[in-house]
């Protein structure tokens, strides 16, 4: 099996927990063939799997990198908290060596462009979509769902958050835990100016609409870590990509326990067995 290692950052090279997953793989029996995978670099036709060292945000990028080929990926956790990369780099090896790991596959968004900017090689998001004011001004933003208009958002921004991104900004902003495995999108208002405004569960198969009443000149766009900017008169359409990420899960491994382990979700005194 051919393993590429992503790492985003250079200087993890020189993590000592890097180096030894690197040589524990290598010389696993011939079992793996390891090279090493940077930014900008080429991935083979030929590789078998990646292995995305250092926290989420190299996830996301890895995901990115793969550019839409069915090739599992795995997430190596060498950073803070992971959800995409829960998986410490000695239970990597141990699954990866006894073959007990699963596929699993995680839905992405997909951004149509206005046709006045140039549009990103990769208009695709994992984790989330998120639109956001500029300016010092609030902004409006008005949301159709499947051609019906919702009540117009008063607030600093809005996330459409895919299930696999529930645990990151939109959980931040108050928006719903979900189960990964669930088909929907939240929309999570950031910092919204109205006491009744609540985050909304939908279909992922959903079709977005989504426009903007503002007084700056220029909104804000980030896909998952990638950030843009586009006119104030946009129209921004969103639907789910027609293909998903591979995504491996160890055996052993859940949720519920990244939850727990991570975000010390019920911690109570009372908990304790």
């Amino acid at each position: 099996m051919k393993l590429a290692l992503y790492i985003r950052h250079e200087k993890l090279w020189q993590d000592e927990r890097c180096l030894r997953l690197e040589k524990a793989l290598t010389d696993s029996g011939g079992r793996f063939s390891v090279f090493r995978l940077t930014p900008g670099g080429v991935l083979p036709e030929d590789c078998d799997m990646v292995l995305s060292i250092g926290g989420d945000g190299t996830f996301l990028s890895a995901a990115a990198l793969l550019g839409g080929r069915d090739i599992p990926l795995l997430g190596v956790n060498l950073g803070r908290i992971g959800f995409l990369s829960e998986n410490t780099p000695e239970d990597a090896v141990a699954r990866l060596v006894s073959g007990a790991y699963r596929i699993e596959n995680r839905s992405l968004l997909r951004v149509e462009w206005p046709s006045s900017e140039e549009a990103p090689q990769w208009p695709y998001a994992l984790n989330e979509v998120a639109l956001h004011r500029q300016g010092a001004a609030m902004l409006g933003v008005d949301v159709r769902v499947d051609g019906v208009e919702l009540p117009t958002y008063w607030a600093d921004g809005l996330i459409v958050s895919t299930s696999s991104g529930s645990t990151a900004y939109s959980l931040s902003v108050g928006g719903p835990i979900v189960m990964p495995e669930a088909k929907v999108w939240i929309l999570s208002p950031i910092a919204p100016h109205n006491l009744n405004v609540r985050p909304l569960v939908i279909p992922d198969t959903s079709s977005l609409e989504i426009s903007f009443r503002a007084r700056d000149s220029r909104v804000g766009l980030s896909l998952d870590n990638r950030l843009y900017s586009l006119p104030q008169d946009a129209v921004v359409r969103i639907s789910m990509a027609r293909f998903s990420i591979k995504r491996v899960r160890l055996a052993g491994s859940s949720f519920i326990g990244a939850l727990t382990d991570k975000l010390y979700w019920g911690e109570d005194l009372r908990n304790n067995k």
